[in-house]
Parts: C-alpha cells; sequence; structure tokens
C-alpha cells in the first residue's frame, strides 16, 4: 500500500494552507505489494481480533499509546480498555504484526463452508466478442484470446459470447464446439425475449480451461464477421445487403451480466468480462447516436469539447448501478463501524461482475457513455486506433498475470484535526457511510486520490496535534492452486484446488507540521501535486468543458506563484498601487516547486486538455481521462511530462534528463536519445550519430535492459519505436518536444513555446497581485 501526499509537512492551519496555494492530499495505491519506500507489510492472521477505537473505529497500531490493561487511540486519543485475550497477545509483541509494524495485511476468518469457499475460488472470465466487424479485428481478438488462455490460472471457467445482430453463447464442453444464437430486438426499449439460463444452463456455458483450451480455440477460429445481408435479414431492416447496423452491445451486456449476476456467491466470487469492440452499439438497447459528432457544433455555435464528454444515455452508467446492487440474499462483510459488519440490507455492494473494454477503433464509438461500465465496474478501458500495431494481445496477457484484489472496501480515516474532502478515482462511495468506498476489481496498479480539508480553525496548533492517517483496506484473493494432504496423516493421495482468502491491509502513517511557508514548499512532492490537480481538472472539463479546465489549471499556478513570491518577499510595494519587483516565476528559490510550471505546461499541451479544433479525438480524450486517474504519481508524470535520456553509446548513459525542446538535443551532443512518454518508447538516433553505432541498439546493451526493466513493471504495453534521424520519419519523436510549442496548440511560434508561457504567467501574477 503505498501512501503519497503533497506535502510531507502537513499545513498547521487553514490559513497557512491557503496562503501556500498547494493543494493538500494524499494518493493511495492500496493493493500495492510494498510501501512507497519500498518496504512490504508484515502478514498475519486474526484480523477480527485486532482491537478497534471504542470512539473512531480505527484499528491498533504501533503509534498508539499501550498500557497493561488498556491503550489510546492514535487518531482520536480515546482510552480504550483491552480485552484478556488481547492482553495475552500483547504480552508476546513479536507475535503480533500490529505490535511490529504500522503496515500490516491480516487474514480474516472463512465466512462460508470449506465447499462453498472452493466452489466460489474459481475464477470466471467471459468474452464478449463484437461480429459485427473486420477479419482484421477478429483476427487480432483471436490472438489477444489465445494469449489469454496462457495467462488464466489453473481451474480458471471461461466461456465465449459474440454480439451484433444477435447474442451467441457458445459450449465447448462437447466434442465440438457449438453455438446457440437469441436475435437481439432491434427498438431502443428492447429485452431479450428469454433468459439466457434458458438458452444454455451456465456451468454449461462456462468451461474449465485446463481440460477445455483446445476446444475453446476451436471455437474462436469459427468466428466470422456477420456479414451486412446476415444483419439486414435478421433485423428486418432494409434492402438486401445495406449495413443498416447491427451491434447489439447493450443488450448483450445487460443479458450477460444478469446471466452471471445470479450465480455471484454461489458459483464464483468474481466473474469477468473482456469485450472486444469495434464500433459504437447502433442497434437494440442501449444504441448511440453518432451524428453528434461532427460539423454540426461549428453550425449551432455549441462547444464540442463540452457536447461530446458528458454521456448521452444514462444506460451504460444505470447498467453498471445495477451490476452493484446488494444480491439481497447474499451476505457480504464491510469494513464499517465494526470489524466484519454483516450487511443483508439495501447497502449498494458489488455484484461481483467485472468489465474490461477493448476498443478496436478510429471511427467515433462514444467512449464518453460506456466507459461506465468498465472504471465503475472495477474494470479497465483500453482504446486502439488501429488493429496494425495495437497491443491488445500483450495487454490483455499481462492485466491478466498480475494478482487482483476483488470485493474491495477502502477506508480513510484521519485524527480528529482534518478530514478528507473529495475522494478521485475509479470505486463507488457508500451510499451509506461516509468515506467509504468499494471497489469491485483492483490490481496492484491502481491508485486512488483525497484531498483534505480542516475541521476547525485551531488545526494542529498544539505541539501534541500529530497528523495521523489510516487507511483500512479489505478485500479477498483467490490463493493459486496448493498440494494439501487429504488428511493428517502422510498420503500419496492428494489434491489441487483454489481457495478463496478474506483479508484485511491497514496503513497507519504520521506526518510532521511545517511551521511556517518555506517549510511547507519545501516538503511539496510535485508528482502527487500534479496527480490531484488532473483529477480536479478532469472533473472541471466533465462539468463545466475543457476550456474551464484549462482556466482551472492556469489559474491555480498563477495563485501558486503569486504566494511563493509574497512569501519570500519577492515582490515589494511602494507607494500607491504601483509594484516594484522582479516576479520568480520559476521557483528559483525553492527546488521542490520547480518542477511546476513545466507539468503544468506540459498538461495544457496533453491532448486531455486541447481543443477539440486542434483535432483531438473526443474518445481518445475520454481514454486519457480514464487511464490518468487511474495512474500511480510517477507513471502519471512521465504520460503528462515524458523523461528524455541521453546516451553516448547503447551501453552508456550520457545525461540521465533533458528537457523537450530541440535546443536540449543540439546542446547536449549526444548520438542516442531515449524518451520514455509511459504509453510509448522511442530510440531516436540522431542524423550526426556516428553511423557505425549498431542501429537498432544490441538486445544486451544498457540501453535496451532498460527498456526491458520499463516494460515489464508498466501496468499497460508501451509502444516500441526506433527511429534513425535523417533518414526515418521523425515527427512521432519531435511532437514531444513540447516546450518550444505553443501553449494553445498553433504549432512552432515564432518565440519559444514554455519561455513564453512564463511570460504569460508572470503578467497574470502581476495582475493578480493588483
Amino acid at each position: 500500500m503505498a501512501v503519497r501526499a503533497t506535502v510531507s509537512r502537513f499545513p498547521i492551519d487553514t490559513d497557512a494552507r491557503e496562503v501556500s496555494g498547494l493543494l493538500w492530499g494524499v494518493t493511495v495505491a492500496p493493493f500495492a505489494a510494498v510501501d512507497e519506500n519500498g518496504q512490504s507489510p508484515v502478514y498475519g492472521s486474526d484480523g477480527d481480533l485486532l482491537p478497534r477505537c471504542e470512539n473512531c473505529w480505527a484499528y491498533f497500531n504501533t503509534y498508539c499509546e499501550l498500557e497493561q490493561w488498556s491503550w489510546s487511540c492514535s487518531l482520536c486519543g480515546n482510552l480504550n480498555g483491552l480485552s484478556s485475550d488481547a492482553i495475552e497477545r500483547y504480552s508476546r509483541p513479536q507475535s503480533c504484526a500490529e505490535m511490529m509494524s504500522s503496515f500490516i495485511d491480516l487474514e480474516l476468518p472463512p465466512q462460508e463452508s470449506s465447499d462453498a469457499a472452493a466452489l466460489q475460488a474459481c475464477p470466471v472470465y467471459v468474452a464478449a466478442v463484437d461480429l459485427s466487424s473486420s477479419e482484421e479485428f477478429l483476427e487480432l481478438t483471436k490472438s489477444a484470446l489465445l494469449a489469454a488462455m496462457e495467462a488464466l490460472a489453473p481451474g480458471s471457467l471461461f466461456g465465449l459470447a459474440t454480439f451484433s445482430h444477435k447474442l451467441g453463447l457458445y459450449d465447448v464442453q462437447g466434442p465440438i464446439p457449438v453455438v446457440k444464437n437469441v436475435f437481439v430486438p432491434p427498438d431502443a426499449e428492447g429485452t431479450l425475449s428469454i433468459e439466457l439460463e434458458d438458452v444454455m444452463p451456465l456451468l454449461q456455458f462456462l468451461a474449465p480451461v485446463d481440460t477445455c483450451k483446445d476446444r475453446i480455440a476451436s471455437a474462436l477460429e469459427s468466428l466470422r464477421p456477420t456479414t451486412s445481408w446476415e444483419r439486414t435479414a435478421g433485423s428486418g431492416q432494409g434492402m438486401e445487403g445495406v449495413l443498416l447496423g447491427g451491434r447489439g452491445f447493450g443488450v448483450a451486456m445487460e443479458a450477460l451480466c444478469s446471466y452471471l449476476g445470479f450465480e455471484y456467491g454461489n458459483t464464483f466470487a468474481l466473474a469477468r468480462i473482456f469485450v472486444f469492440l469495434s464500433g459504437p452499439p447502433d442497434y437494440g438497447a442501449g444504441q448511440l447516436d453518432t451524428r453528434r459528432y461532427g460539423e454540426q457544433y461549428a453550425s449551432k455555435g455549441e462547444d464540442a469539447d463540452r457536447a461530446l464528454l458528458p454521456e448521452q444515455t444514462p444506460f451504460y452508467k444505470d447498467l453498471v448501478f445495477n451490476l452493484l446492487i446488494l444480491l439481497l440474499l447474499f451476505p457480504i462483510y464491510v469494513e464499517v463501524e465494526e470489524l466484519t459488519c454483516v450487511s443483508q440490507a439495501a447497502v449498494a455492494v458489488q455484484a461481483g461482475v467485472c468489465v474490461d473494454i477493448f476498443a478496436v477503433t478510429n471511427e467515433y464509438t462514444d467512449l464518453a457513455s460506456l466507459k461506465f461500465l468498465s472504471i465503475e465496474s472495477g474494470g479497465s478501458l483500453f482504446f486502439y486506433t488501429s488493429t496494425e500495431d495495437s497491443t491488445l494481445p500483450q495487454d490483455i496477457y499481462r492485466m491478466l498475470s498480475r494478482p487482483y484484489a476483488f470485493g474491495c472496501v477502502l477506508r480513510l480515516r484521519t485524527s480528529t484535526e482534518f478530514k478528507p474532502g473529495n475522494s478521485y478515482g475509479h470505486f463507488f462511495p457508500d451510499p451509506e457511510y461516509e468515506n467509504v468506498q468499494h471497489v469491485i476489481c483492483c490490481d496492484s496498479y491502481a491508485t486512488y486520490a483525497y484531498d483534505f480539508v480542516f475541521e476547525n480553525n485551531i488545526g494542529f496548533s498544539s505541539k501534541a496535534d500529530v497528523p495521523t492517517l489510516q487507511i483500512a483496506f479489505q478485500y479477498s484473493v483467490v490463493v493459486p492452486p496448493q498440494e494439501l494432504s487429504n488428511s493428517g496423516e502422510v498420503s500419496t493421495s492428494r489434491t489441487k484446488h483454489h481457495s478463496l482468502q478474506r483479508r484485511l491491509r491497514i496503513r497507519t502513517v504520521q506526518f510532521g507540521v511545517a511551521q511556517n511557508i518555506n517549510e511547507l514548499y519545501d516538503s511539496c512532492d510535485p508528482e502527487v501535486v500534479l496527480s490531484l490537480l488532473v483529477h480536479k481538472v478532469i472533473l472541471a472539463s466533465l462539468e463545466e468543458g475543457v476550456r474551464e479546465g484549462r482556466l482551472l489549471l492556469q489559474e491555480w499556478l498563477v495563485i501558486l506563484t503569486a504566494q511563493y513570491n509574497d512569501a519570500y518577499k519577492l515582490v515589494q510595494y511602494s507607494s500607491g498601487s504601483s509594484i516594484r519587483s522582479q516576479l520568480d516565476v520559476a521557483f528559483s528559490q525553492c527546488p521542490q516547486l520547480q518542477p511546476l510550471p513545466r507539468l503544468i505546461f506540459a498538461l495544457l499541451r496533453n491532448p486531455l486538455l486541447r481543443f477539440h479544433e486542434e483535432g483531438v479525438h473526443p474518445d481518445y480524450r475520454i481514454y486519457l481521462q480514464c487511464l490518468f486517474s487511474a495512474l500511480e504519481p510517477s507513471s502519471l508524470h512521465r504520460a503528462v511530462y515524458p523523461v528524455l535520456t541521453s546516451y553516448a553509446t547503447p551501453d552508456k548513459q550520457a545525461y540521465p534528463r533533458h528537457s523537450l525542446s530541440r535546443a536540449a538535443l543540439l546542446t547536449s551532443g549526444s548520438p542516442i536519445f531515449f524518451l520514455d512518454a509511459f504509453t510509448i518508447l522511442i530510440v531516436f538516433y540522431s542524423s550526426t550519430a556516428d553511423p557505425t553505432l549498431p542501429f537498432p541498439p544490441p538486445h544486451d546493451c544498457l540501453l535496451r535492459n532498460t527498456i526491458n526493466k520499463l516494460k515489464k513493471e508498466r501496468c499497460i504495453t508501451p509502444k516500441l519505436i526506433f527511429i534513425r534521424g535523417g533518414q526515418d520519419d521523425a515527427s512521432i519523436f519531435e511532437n514531444f518536444l513540447i516546450e518550444e510549442q505553443d501553449v494553445d496548440g498553433s504549432g512552432l511560434t515564432s518565440v519559444m513555446g514554455f519561455v513564453s508561457f512564463l511570460e504569460d504567467i508572470t503578467v497574470k501574477v502581476l495582475e493578480f497581485i493588483k
């Protein structure tokens, strides 16, 4: 569980926070294997025995004052009694995880019988493939699913479904694959005429991967695009051979989620649906009107950046909400005011279906409407504009190869002086309990953010006040197959099985208090500030449009710069209203703040906040919103302002970091440059490089090893591009050299882009001060 704060020393009170101009908050990656310092949690058992504060319900931790019969809560100071069992345990501190570390991970006792737990432990995966597509799309999808088969854990169950103007379910457990189809009604309010369970029993549809892999591969090979004749004939529309639509995605997803949802808690604890989509839903319930993307905004005078970001229909958001509604008869365990509070009331919780969308399309698909199906169900949204250079097979293999938690509940508690203000991330809040978030599925990369506000004007004025955070993360995991003896005696009969395990991970963190604004600035982490800013501008863009998001970002930098100059006494006031000043817009006296102007400039140049008329596709913008809002701070930094490194040879690094400018390339004199933009890795050989240098770099050199290490650590598969200057098209590399580009996107200008941006900030700061 990695926890990073915008400032490592918290502001002393509300006035100090406002005067500084800085954001105050944290990012949390709850399922990360280690903390931000690389330390692993101390593992233990008996999580249900962990003492809790009777006042604020925080958990006992190493920062609590422990006496013989009682303990004082490190968050609220309340004195709590200890049970006789706890007194006995804590007399042997080295045997208790909570006495050894403030970062612990404890197993909770099982709530079901062993037979039920073993059944639920079977991971379930369903592929939903768009047949209203091309041969190239289906070939890519087949490759991706064959790669997925290799990544699935032994004992997994897999189902194959297709959708077009009909919904197909495949039975691959017989000697040959058999598909049963149900026609999708064309009207926008239609539903299937028959339940999928009546078409094919779920356990007939879900096949064991171990024994059916070859027949699954055969079924994949049989997939063919639905012809235009089939679509028009099946739907009864138009003339023969005329394509009038037929991608009944909404009905298919509604039916599949319902199909799986009835067995949640019986057959499985989590099901993942992989959606392979080649275009917008245009048939049946959930169909989208893609005509809203086009030139009509120019004629109507509408702001396309604002009009194309909200969803045009609540269908898919409502579908997710239905996934999250409690199955009333199935008890779930929620981390609320008691450790394992059994909830059988109308509390919105996970229904155990997670949806990952892989959109491979170059046409407007309206991901603004579809995104809720993935991000709010705990899934991911992947977007590829072409089948030719798509990393889809690598991405799905990588996604399935890493561990994930499910049925998660996240709770952040604070000491009494402050509290969480807003929370950000791909979760949904508990409707009853404050500061409780639910996550259907979460991997080690998933990151969430919170900002803070003071409870009162006193703040941390007392020396005894120590800002304290406690993050509790309750989750389930499928423990890989283990060989277990059928009895306690030595036996040659052994079985392999999965087991379902419920765990509680707790991290308690204490921070210092900045006694003055200089200490506050010196403790700033610009990467975490960037993370919170990105969340805020995304929300502003969705609510008010891209222009409002850009305005918010620039205003924040202006205020921060003004407050910094005032704090360091760089602005002097003379008679009247005239100002004598030497404004420092580069934060030269505070190294921790110096990266911020470049990060803001780069974010304004990013497609996330560039205008529609600059050629930014609305689906790509939505994809970036979903990606950026889930990245941990260091990855987000690379995605916004890429890292440019130079090499003297493929085996010798020259400089670890350059600014993103042509001047940096020219003055460095290095022949090789490596740019890491998170989703793209570029190796660029300058036109003046020694022709004897090996191109591309050898596989056993330092540069290649660096590239391989970065690719292995990344949550997605970055594209790797090699460019030889003077011979290959270098535009993709040059486009990342943003510091000589105008901030408003008009390309190269007669003045330096970043320099003119700082001059503009200077003018605005002077106006703000006046």
